[in-house]
């Protein structure tokens, strides 16, 4: 199979309704228990939780059709406890710290550079928004590549299994900006 041709940008409006459309599809598909609005509410609100607040942001993987085909999201804030422990809610507290999140790539185009294309976006935005001293996510290891994948970007700071979702959490190096060369790891 040919490697798709696809580009990364920040998510606009009118990308709104098919990257709300890939993100159910994959808490369907891949997490197996569909949308949580416990869990998911900000996917109920994609224009205001990443688009009108200048300290988040979403990013789309845009097919040459116009197709969302991947997302990632960057809010302020780390992990909740629970279900998380207070230790590790403690660290990531406040705004000091961006979540990586949404980070979806439709199943049919993942291992082509997608994911690894909007986590460089995403990255490139914590360290030029400014004030953030960590980036911090999680996974669920059940979706298949999703712990290769992260341990390829980050390190972990937390081996939550077993329970419910099978869950790891990273912490990844902001990219340093070098005014002649550019962003580095």
């Amino acid at each position: 199979m040919q490697s798709p041709r696809f580009s990364v940008r920040e998510a606009s409006p009118s990308h709104l309704d098919t990257a709300r459309q890939l993100m159910l599809q994959v808490f369907d598909q891949d997490f197996g228990y569909g949308y949580l609005p416990q869990w998911h509410r900000d996917v109920d609100d994609l224009l205001g939780t990443y688009l009108r607040n200048p300290r988040h942001s979403l990013w789309v993987a845009v097919d040459d059709t116009g197709t969302v085909v991947g997302t990632a999201g960057v809010r302020e804030g780390g992990p909740r406890c629970p279900p998380n422990p207070q230790w590790l809610a403690d660290r990531y507290a406040g705004a000091g710290t961006a979540q990586l999140v949404r980070v979806y790539v439709a199943p049919t185009l993942r291992g082509h550079g997608i994911g690894s294309a909007l986590v460089a976006a995403a990255r490139r935005f914590v360290a030029t928004e400014g004030g953030y001293r960590h980036l911090y996510l999680h996974t669920d290891t059940r979706v298949a590549g999703a712990e290769a994948f992260w341990r390829t970007l980050g390190h972990v700071v937390h081996d939550a299994r077993p329970d419910e979702w099978s869950t790891l959490h990273f912490e990844l190096d902001i990219p340093t900006l070098d005014i002649d060369n550019g962003f580095h790891n």
